[in-house]
């Protein structure tokens, strides 16, 4: 095929009559889709997941591309419920919602999120049940968006919390040579608890075809730490590589 693409564009170079690819094909009505990866640090909302060590991840996706509806669920090793005197390494996250245009640009994403945690036994320790569902809403404009989630449970097992919240604001712009620029700020607020902090990440990320990798220093104006001593929440940066298929 990219013989007779050359050979075409060739001959209309020559006669002086333009070339043009072929239309891409529409997207499928049905799409599923998976992604495996490893990470240096799993880093959520700014903090460490994992003990600022390496984490497993993968996942599985599908979409309704007529509709725009998608539902998928992803899973990460983790180490942060055992940290705290829980049990369980696994964290397994369920989603769905729906995804749009409004027109002249502006986009929407709304759905739900449930974080898993299993067997976690926070309530042995007087603690909130670590399982956490979020419903949230994104705008995006261009490369920017802002995007809200509420907690409708308690937080991660922070007692009295439900009702909590998180703002979202980024922008993932392209720079150069399929290169793109990763910039996010996150505010969280934790209801009738201390504690709201914010968190921020600038990065690099591109999709080399055979991998997708990125490159991002993250960190958060907070003090976390685990039961090593090691701050969780401090600056660093992490490396992801991954592969959708």
């Amino acid at each position: 095929m990219k013989k007779i693409l050359l050979a075409c564009a060739a001959i209309a170079a020559a006669t002086g009559v333009s070339a043009y690819a072929q239309t891409p094909a529409p997207a499928p009505e049905h799409e599923l889709s998976y992604n495996v990866g490893v990470t240096s640090d799993y880093r959520y909302r700014g903090i460490s997941q994992t003990r600022r060590r390496p984490a497993l991840q993968g996942g599985v996706d599908y979409a309704h591309n007529p509709t725009g509806f998608y539902a998928g669920a992803w899973a990460s090793t983790i180490r942060w419920v055992k940290d705290t005197g829980g049990d369980g390494n696994v964290e397994l996250d369920i989603y769905g919602g729906q995804k749009g245009e409004f027109g002249n640009g502006l986009a929407y994403d709304i759905g739900g999120l449930a974080y898993l945690y299993p067997n976690n036994r926070f309530s042995s320790l007087g603690l909130a049940n670590a399982n956490t569902f979020e419903l949230y809403g994104q705008l995006g404009f261009g490369p920017a968006y802002v995007k809200y989630s509420h907690s409708l449970t308690h937080l991660f097992g922070v007692p009295d919390s439900r009702g909590s919240g998180y703002l979202d604001v980024g922008a993932d712009i392209d720079i150069a040579q399929g290169f793109v620029l990763n910039l996010h700020v996150g505010r969280q607020m934790i209801r009738n608890n201390p504690g709201d902090y914010t968190d921020w990440k600038v990065g690099v990320s591109k999709d080399f075809g055979f991998v997708e990798a990125s490159l991002a220093a993250v960190g958060t104006n907070i003090d976390t730490f685990a039961p090593n001593g090691r701050n969780l929440s401090d600056r660093g940066v992490v490396l992801t590589v991954s592969k959708s298929f």
